[in-house]
C-alpha cells in the first residue's frame, strides 16, 4: 500500500513505496547505478506520481503527458531549472542550462541565432565532409564501436560547425578529460553523498577550461586583426562580439561543448542500434537515401534533406524509444499544488520522458520499434513525445542535431553496409545522457559504388 499525508489544503503529498517495495527498488537501484529501472518499477507499483524517499535525494516524480504540460508551460514560472548542490551546476556555473528568469532569456537570445534551422542548414556541408574524413580509414571487415566512433563524430562536428575551430587534432588530448567530465555530472552516488569531486575530474575541468579560454582569446585576437571575421555567424564569434565576460562566455561554450555533443553522441549510436536490430528498416532507409541523394560527391542540399521523410521517422522513433535526455530536473520556487498533490518550496521535482515515450495509455505497441508511427499525417497528442522539451525553454540545438543526425546517417547507409554483432548485449545506460552500452558493435564494409 502507498502512505498518504493528508494536508491542509485539497493537495495530498506524493504516495512512497511500502517497505516491501522500497526494499525490492533499493536492490535495483544499487545493483544497476541507474535510476532508469528503479522509476519504472516505482511507476508499475505506485502509479504515475510517487516520491522517492532515499537519505538526500527525496524527489517528486511525475509521469505522463499532463505532468510535462504543467512543468514544461502551464506551471513552468514555479519551477527552476538551477539546483546549487548538482554537479552539472558547478560545472556550468552560468551556463544556459542552468539559469532562469532574465539572465536565461538574454543568453538564450544572443546564442539562437547560430542555432536555429535557417543557420543549421548552412552547417550541413561541413557535417558532410567532416563525416567523410572520418570515417576515411573504416576497413571493409573492422569491427567498429558505433557508440565510440558518433562520440568522435559529434565533437568535431560541433567543435567545427559552432565553434567554427578544427577539433580533431586537439580530441586525443581531450577526449579522457570530457569523459570524467561527463562522469562527473551523471547521476550516480551524489545522490546518496554529499558530491565531493575527485582529483581526476578537478584536472579534467581544468584541462577543458585552459582549451576554451586559449580558443576564445584567439578568436578575440582574429577579430581585433581582420575586421571581415565580424561577419562569421558562428556561436563563437556572436558571442565575442557580445559584452559578456570571457568567464560567462566559457560557460556557455562548456554547454555547449559537454551537452551538445552528447545527446548527439546517444541519438546517433542508438538509431544505428535500432537500424542493426532492424535490417529491414536499415535497407528502406538506404534506398531511400539512395533516391534522394544522388549524387554521392556533393553534400545533400536543404531541399533533399527535407524529402527524407522515412529518415525522418527513423530518427523520431529512436528518439522515442531511447531520448538522450531521458529524465527533467527541476526545483520548486514555492509551494505547488501539481496533479492533485502538494510539492513543497525548494523541493526537487523530476519528470521521465523515458516513461512519458512508453506510456501504453497513448503509445501502441509502446516498447516496440515502429518508425510507421509517424509518417506523415499521423498524429501524436500533445506532451506525449517531448524528446526535446517544450514551451520556452525547449532544446536551443534541437533543429541542429537533427540535421546532424540526418546528414551523418544517409552519408554512412550509403557508404557502407553495417551489420550489428552484439544486439542482446546492449542496455541503456543512465549517465549524463541515455546511453547504449556497453558498446554498439558493428561490421563495416564499404559499399560498391556502380
Amino acid at each position: 500500500m502507498c502512505a498518504y499525508m493528508t494536508r491542509n489544503d485539497s493537495c495530498l503529498a506524493p504516495p512512497v513505496a511500502n517497505p516491501k517495495q522500497g526494499l525490492k527498488i533499493l536492490r535495483a537501484l544499487l545493483r544497476e547505478r541507474s535510476l532508469l529501472t528503479p522509476l519504472r518499477l516505482m511507476q508499475e507499483m505506485v502509479g504515475d506520481v510517487f516520491q522517492i524517499t532515499l537519505p538526500a535525494f527525496q524527489p517528486a516524480v511525475l509521469i505522463g503527458a499532463q505532468a510535462n504540460r504543467l512543468l514544461l508551460v502551464q506551471e513552468r514560472e514555479k519551477f527552476s531549472w538551477r539546483v546549487e548542490t548538482d554537479p552539472v551546476t558547478k560545472l556550468l556555473r552560468r551556463g544556459l542550462l542552468v539559469t532562469d528568469g532574465a539572465e536565461h532569456d538574454a543568453l538564450r537570445a544572443l546564442m539562437e541565432p547560430a542555432l536555429q534551422r535557417g543557420q543549421s542548414e548552412t552547417y550541413s556541408a561541413r557535417i558532410w565532409h567532416i563525416t567523410n574524413q572520418l570515417t576515411r580509414d573504416w576497413r571493409d571487415g573492422q569491427v567498429r564501436d558505433m557508440l565510440l566512433e558518433m562520440r568522435r563524430l559529434a565533437l568535431v562536428i560541433l567543435m567545427g560547425c559552432l565553434f567554427r575551430v578544427e577539433f580533431a587534432n586537439e580530441m586525443e588530448r581531450l577526449w579522457q578529460p570530457i569523459l570524467h567530465v561527463l562522469e562527473y555530472i551523471s547521476p550516480g552516488m551524489w545522490i546518496f553523498l554529499p558530491h565531493l569531486p575527485r582529483p581526476s575530474y578537478r584536472n579534467s575541468i581544468r584541462a577543458l577550461d585552459a582549451y576554451l579560454y586559449r580558443i576564445l582569446r584567439e578568436r578575440r585576437a582574429e577579430l581585433e586583426r581582420d575586421e571581415s571575421a565580424r561577419a562569421q555567424t558562428d556561436l563563437l564569434t556572436r558571442l565575442c562580439l557580445t559584452d559578456l565576460s570571457d568567464d560567462v562566455i566559457r560557460d556557455q561554450l562548456l554547454t555547449m561543448l559537454i551537452a551538445g555533443h552528447d545527446t548527439s553522441t546517444a541519438l546517433l549510436a542508438w538509431t544505428l542500434y535500432l537500424l542493426g536490430a532492424h535490417p529491414e528498416w536499415m535497407a528502406r532507409a538506404r534506398d531511400e537515401c539512395n533516391a534522394v541523394l544522388d549524387d554521392l560527391s556533393h553534400p545533400p542540399r536543404p531541399e533533399q534533406l527535407n524529402r527524407l521523410v522515412l529518415l525522418d521517422s527513423l530518427l523520431k522513433e529512436a528518439l522515442r524509444l531511447c531520448p538522450p535526455i531521458h529524465i527533467g530536473n527541476r526545483r520548486a520556487t514555492e509551494k505547488v499544488c501539481v496533479l492533485d498533490y502538494e510539492i513543497p518550496q525548494e523541493a526537487r521535482v523530476m519528470y521521465s520522458i523515458y516513461l512519458a515515450h512508453r506510456d501504453p495509455k497513448y503509445w501502441r505497441d509502446a516498447n516496440e520499434f515502429c518508425p510507421e508511427r509517424f509518417r506523415e499525417g499521423t498524429g501524436v497528442p500533445p506532451f506525449t513525445y517531448v524528446p526535446f522539451g517544450g514551451g520556452p525553454r525547449n532544446c536551443i540545438g534541437a533543429a541542429f542535431s537533427q540535421i546532424e543526425a540526418k546528414v551523418v546517417l544517409a552519408r554512412l547507409l550509403q557508404e557502407f553496409d553495417l551489420e550489428l554483432l552484439n544486439a542482446q548485449q546492449i542496455k541503456p545506460h543512465m549517465g549524463a545522457t541515455l546511453e547504449p552500452r556497453p558498446a554498439v558493435k558493428m561490421r563495416v564494409t564499404r559499399r560498391t559504388r556502380l
